[in-house]
């Protein structure tokens, strides 16, 4: 699909418009479907697939995210000729939860989330007949994929990470962070209640965000947790921080093992996750002699954390790299 047609350029402009005519039509066509995750968790996912199409994309978000918040880009990858299926995590979307407070962003093993993407990759993909299969992770998604494609190296064509999250962006030195994170870990009642500083949900004004520049996707976003209680996470636990940070570490030391071929997005002005750590797997895929696209981070110069979620130059310089790139690998 050319650049001249695909509206992606001038899309807000009539935002409002394409949200409930084209996309609204669009998400009224999803499959939705669940599986027993580890230890018997709820997950559930959703489905975009034609008879005509022979390509797969397995979309992995980010952490509170549920698939809900993902139908304008299920759109555009549809309409590129390929199908498309979500993973809402354990803990967060329509996914179950894991505490009594729902709101609280929790996981027992960062390793679980891999083991739940791993058992929809063999449900809805590995069994089909697709001729290509690609995977496209934001933030949290991106470690979860990083480690899959670590230890499933052939799952996939191909995998584009947009702001992976192999190190959080921290408010404080990272010795301290540890000291912190190793004292609730000791204590019950600290490791599972919210990280300093965090708590439950609640909306933020746009003129704050941390996360994109465009009014109008911010704004439906935001919404979408508005309207439905259910979908609501707030801040993550100590515990989840000692996860993601342990996964962090663990995927620059296992970047020697991935082969898969690997674009990596990075936004610019990204203030949610460590671009440093970006920097690093990128020189560690390098040193194996395998390295990812272009031999480090492709950046989106200027964009917040959520790429896919940008104002529309931003977004369509991301799609228009993630396209080519999986079109270079079919």
């Amino acid at each position: 699909m050319g650049k001249q047609n695909n509206g992606w350029p001038t899309r807000e402009k009539a935002f409002a418009a394409f949200a409930t005519g084209p996309l609204l039509d669009f998400w009224q066509s999803r499959e939705e479907g669940e599986f027993a995750g580890v230890d018997n968790v709820t997950i559930r996912y959703v489905r975009f697939i034609s008879p005509q199409h022979d390509k797969v994309i397995l979309l992995c978000p980010g952490r509170i995210e549920s698939y809900v918040k993902y139908p304008e880009l299920a759109y555009d990858l549809f309409h590129c000729g390929y199908d498309v299926v979500i993973i809402d995590h354990r803990g967060q979307g329509r996914s179950g939860r894991l505490l009594q407070d729902s709101h609280r962003g929790h996981v027992e093993a960062f390793d679980h989330y891999v083991d739940d993407l791993e058992t929809l990759y063999l449900k809805e993909i590995a069994s089909r007949h697709y001729r290509h299969r690609y995977a496209l992770a934001h933030s949290m998604g991106g470690a979860i994929m990083a480690l899959m494609i670590a230890r499933q190296p052939k799952a996939f064509d191909a995998a584009v990470l947009a702001s992976p999250m192999f190190g959080i962006y921290l408010p404080m030195p990272q010795w301290m962070a540890n000291h912190i994170l190793d004292w609730a870990e000791k204590r019950p009642t600290f490791r599972d209640g919210y990280a300093i500083g965090t708590g439950k949900w609640r909306p933020r004004p746009f003129g704050i965000n941390q996360l994109t520049h465009s009014h109008e996707r911010y704004r439906r976003n935001l919404r979408f947790y508005a309207d439905d209680p259910g979908l609501r996470v707030g801040g993550p636990t100590y515990h989840w921080v000692r996860e993601g940070m342990l996964a962090g570490q663990s995927i620059i030391s296992k970047a020697k093992d991935i082969s898969t071929p690997l674009l990596l997005l990075q936004a610019g002005s990204d203030k949610v996750v460590d671009n440093r750590a970006q920097d690093l797997f990128c020189q560690a895929m390098t040193a194996a002699g395998q390295p990812c696209e272009g031999g480090k981070p492709q950046v989106i110069n200027g964009a917040r954390h959520e790429i896919l979620f940008e104002k529309d130059s931003m977004r369509a310089e991301a799609l228009e790299a993630i396209v080519a790139f999986f079109a270079r690998h079919s």
